[in-house]
């Protein structure tokens, strides 16, 4: 049987199939009627009571969500693929800390400024809300910047499943930001030849920098 990946074109289901094209795992892709932005459609809600994509049925019909315990459960399906350093080595807790900490910290602060609704019930508030998650998010990817080196990757010299969770953060922030580090991943991760297609389909309509282009 076949993953089935629940997600809507420029959202962070992105990394998981692109993950899975990596891993060569056989899935099927079900975009739902819905833009980033707009609700979900209703019906939603009976695959995932939250209301968030990605969600991603695994073969024997476990439902996983959150993007980067699917990232995680991926590289650890497929240990071949060199998705991520093997579990109990140091470069794995590296692999750990940075992702866990994109997806707490980082989509979190994507998510403060692009819904801040969600998180105030002061209506007034809201604009300070956003205003406060676009900083933390320009504050974390500065600090991965500072731990990145020149034509490196988030863990040194290979390229790792939490590359495509900074690369899609980082483009969501925008390039040309004073991250040029982050900005070169992003290129990198983009222009890989099994990713760049499914970079394209989902963010070139919705993001000025055509990333992986020079």
């Amino acid at each position: 049987m076949a993953y089935k990946l629940y997600n809507r074109d420029g959202s962070g289901g992105f990394v998981v199939e692109a993950a899975l094209a990596l891993a060569d795992a056989p899935f099927e892709l079900v975009k739902l009627d819905s833009t980033p932005g707009t609700p979900l459609p209703a019906a939603f809600r009976e695959i995932n009571p939250w209301g968030q994509v990605p969600v991603l049925l695994t073969p024997d019909g476990t439902m996983l969500t959150e993007s980067a315990a699917m990232l995680i459960h991926i590289a650890a399906c497929y240990p071949d693929r060199d998705l991520a350093p093997r579990p109990g080595t140091s470069a794995h807790g590296r692999f750990l800390r940075w992702l866990v900490f994109m997806s707490v910290n980082l989509y979190e602060s994507v998510l403060r400024k692009g819904y801040p609704e969600r998180y105030t019930t002061d209506a007034a508030g809201t604009a300070g809300v956003s205003e406060a998650g676009a900083k933390r998010l320009a504050d974390g990817l500065g600090l991965i910047e500072s731990e990145l080196r020149p034509d490196g990757y988030v863990l040194g010299e290979t390229m790792s499943l939490a590359d495509l969770y900074l690369a899609m953060l980082n483009a969501w922030h925008g390039g040309g930001r004073g991250l040029p580090l982050c900005d070169a991943v992003t290129h990198r991760v983009a222009a890989h030849p099994v990713i760049a297609p499914i970079w394209q389909r989902n963010f070139d309509q919705r993001l000025p920098t055509k990333w992986g282009r020079a």
